[in-house]
């Protein structure tokens, strides 16, 4: 029996769309249904908390920045509601195989491959940032985003994610009531 290509291109395209996914991040958002967000229009800070301590301005700018641009004003007390951001690294280690063999990358059978791989792991960083937000008078949590992808070691790259991050983050903020 032989197996041709036929099916091969779409998983290709897949497989590409979850690499691509992987680098530019992944952001989920939920609320509480019954919360009426038309209410709130001011918040302060209960903290900002990233495990590299030079993103918390970072990370509290540009978290500002978006919801400045949704018509809501910091206030230091007596805010509608009450935003703590927490940010955290890992490192996400993945297996790789590269064939040995024919001219030392790719390589096919009948040219001297004996089949055998050798798996190498590739360490990613990979960055979360989780926003809470909590109803000030209640201490209830009415909102939280979430982002997810993978990091550079290249500081201007990643503080252009960030900002990309949030405002996919806040695209869709407040929820509609």
């Amino acid at each position: 029996m032989t197996m041709g290509l036929q099916g091969k291109p779409a998983q290709i395209l897949g497989l590409g769309a979850v690499f691509v996914g992987l680098l530019a991040g992944v952001t989920r958002t939920d609320f509480d249904h019954a919360v009426d967000f038309g209410k709130f229009h001011t918040y302060s800070w209960i903290g900002v908390k990233a495990e590299d301590e030079l993103w918390n301005p970072r990370i509290k700018k540009d978290l500002a920045e978006e919801l400045t641009a949704k018509g809501w004003k910091q206030v230091d007390h007596g805010s509608d509601v009450s935003i703590s951001a927490y940010g955290s690294t890992l490192n996400e280690t993945s297996l790789r195989n590269w064939y040995d063999g024919f001219g030392g990358g790719w390589s096919w059978r009948g040219f001297g491959d004996t089949g055998m791989s050798a798996p190498r792991g590739q360490t990613t960083p990979v960055g979360t940032l989780n926003v809470d937000m909590f109803d000030t008078s209640t201490k209830k949590l009415v909102w939280r985003g979430a982002s997810v992808g993978a990091l550079s070691n290249d500081v201007k790259r990643d503080e252009k994610k960030l900002k990309k991050d949030l405002a996919d983050m806040f695209a869709k903020f407040p929820p509609a009531s």
